[in-house]
């Protein structure tokens, strides 16, 4: 009997894997109605062994780069149990829970426990105060894994982190991160700056984590360039400022994905969300427009993740965010 050649399917690289069958999550803001699901889809993530020149090329064509597993599951719970621990005695976890977890406790209004943009009671302002100058978040912050990543994937010698890190809480229930691109809150400083979301412990589709508005690099650029031309007449350090009469009045575009993306839908796609594992760490740049959804985590869970910006060194920064976050900074 002759022979016969079977052809198999050429195999495809890890990194190209994508699965887009999970069920797309409901999502929305602060206000408005549910996005409809046509206007929503699934973000993609990349493995961390991903060719570095594949990497770039995401990164430049999508405005954000999802990287899986860049720092060890468990030293991102270690963290998330740190800063849950703090707060025991507020009554925000739920009794009976570790604060590894961080179960919200469904007894407490989430409004008296808002985090960073919220205003929760002073024992909580306190804390967030606290919280972000405790040197174990510094620490964590300078995470060996994180930081050769960024050297690794920018290709810079020394990358240099603001102080002005954020750490987010966000419990069910409670006020969300409105609509945004970063760098009209570092208009002072060079606009080639990387930021870094790092969600502290797993985080649902629609359990507060982040929210890309698809292809809105350019639309970013073309909303600050309309801005500077508005804003050319005030003195600088209006200009500069999120907060100036130009902007929302809480320094968002924003609070409502529907009506945002309904207004500029000729220049973006859908609002994208991601599935996100603790260890995962999102790039973005700083001119892509982002929020993050309404915390309704079906498991209660509070959404905690920080937010760090990172330049090159040698770059000119905005001064302004080379101090810890606290409440009252005015940033």
């Amino acid at each position: 009997m002759a022979s016969v050649d079977v052809l198999s399917a050429p195999r495809i690289p890890a990194y190209e894997s994508r699965d887009t069958t999970a069920r797309l999550p409901s999502l929305r803001s602060n206000q408005g109605n549910y996005v409809d699901q046509s206007s929503t889809g699934w973000m993609r993530s990349t493995d961390r062994n991903t060719p570095l020149d594949e990497m770039r090329r995401r990164f430049r064509k999508d405005g954000y780069i999802w990287i899986k597993d860049v720092i060890p599951r468990e030293h991102v719970y270690d963290m998330r149990e740190h800063y849950f621990t703090q707060f025991l005695h507020t009554g925000m976890l739920r009794p009976g829970t570790s604060p590894r977890d961080g179960i919200f406790n469904p007894s407490s209004d989430p409004n008296a426990h808002e985090g960073i943009g919220g205003l929760p009671e002073e024992t909580t302002k306190q804390l967030l105060n606290a919280a972000h100058a405790d040197p174990y978040y510094r620490n964590f912050l300078a995470h060996p894994n994180l930081r050769a990543f960024i050297r690794h994937f920018t290709g810079w010698k020394q990358e240099l982190i603001v102080d002005r890190a954020l750490l987010r809480h966000n419990c069910p229930g409670s006020k969300s991160t409105g609509i945004h691109y970063d760098q009209y809150f570092l208009r002072d400083g060079d606009d080639e700056f990387l930021t870094a979301w790092v969600p502290i412990g797993d985080c649902a589709p629609a359990g507060g984590g982040l929210m890309y508005l698809e292809n809105s690099t350019s639309l970013g650029k073309d909303l600050e360039a309309d801005f500077l031309r508005k804003a050319e007449h005030l003195p600088k350090q209006e200009r500069i400022d999120a907060f100036n009469k130009f902007m929302a009045h809480d320094g968002f575009m924003s609070h409502d994905a529907v009506e945002f993306r309904e207004q500029h839908k000729e220049k973006a796609g859908r609002w994208l969300v991601g599935d996100y594992e603790a260890g995962d760490v999102v790039f973005h740049n700083p001119w892509m427009i982002h929020a993050a959804t309404k915390n309704e985590d079906a498991l209660g869970r509070i959404r905690l993740a920080s937010d760090l910006r990172f330049y090159e060194e040698g770059a000119k920064l905005d001064r302004r965010w080379m101090k810890v976050w606290t409440h009252d900074d005015g940033l």
